[in-house]
């Protein structure tokens, strides 16, 4: 009787640390940007903060998705890779909203300095089907944004698609998505460089 009741207390014990490690999995990620987001929304500044970053991680995410067709791996992975996705595009709304409200200040200041009050403020419209690659992913509005990010899902899935039965081709993929984000700090060291400065990055 006593070790019926211990095996089913070790049962209980494991099952929950199981929960707890795939919670870690899933959510892990996604820790290290909520300082951040609260840090870009309290000052509105944005600049320290590279969206490049943000870049990085969803084409590594999706192409990590991409490849559990091919190759089946566990699902808190999964879940990660979807969760790390929504994270990241809020952030970059976050981050499109303070970059336009900061340069309609600057733009009204300008105009303010002038003493011209019919003059209308306009700021330059970024788009990404403009197809200007001078602007790439310093778009004025989040919606292009998520418009560039399913353009890519879509043609990356259909090349899995046409290539999913060559074991070389989903290999690639992992591998792919794997040195995607370990690539994750270099555009934070580049933006810091450019900056003199890590102000602004949590």
């Amino acid at each position: 009787m006593e070790d019926e009741v211990f095996e089913h207390v070790v049962s209980v014990f494991g099952t929950l640390v199981s929960w707890v490690a795939a919670g870690a999995i899933m959510f892990g990620g996604v820790v290290p940007y909520i300082p951040q987001y609260r840090d870009i929304r309290q000052t509105q500044k944005a600049e320290g903060f590279s969206t490049y970053v943000c870049l990085v991680l969803l084409v590594a995410n999706i192409l990590r998705i991409l490849f559990r067709f091919g190759h089946y791996y566990e699902m808190p992975l999964l879940w990660q890779s979807i969760i790390m996705i929504g994270t990241m595009l809020v952030m970059l709304n976050l981050c499109t909203n303070v970059r336009m409200a900061s340069e309609l200040s600057t733009k009204r200041r300008s105009f303010l300095a002038t003493d011209n009050k019919d003059e209308e403020v306009r700021i330059p419209k970024r788009l990404f089907l403009d197809f200007d690659w001078t602007y790439f992913w310093s778009w004025s509005r989040f919606m292009d944004y998520v418009q560039c990010v399913l353009a890519f899902t879509l043609v990356a899935a259909y090349i899995t698609y046409l290539l999913l039965d060559s074991a070389l081709f989903v290999e690639t993929l992992g591998f792919l998505a794997v040195f995607t984000e370990a690539m994750l700090g270099t555009p934070q060291l580049y933006c810091n460089y450019q900056n003199k400065s890590t102000e602004g990055m949590r």
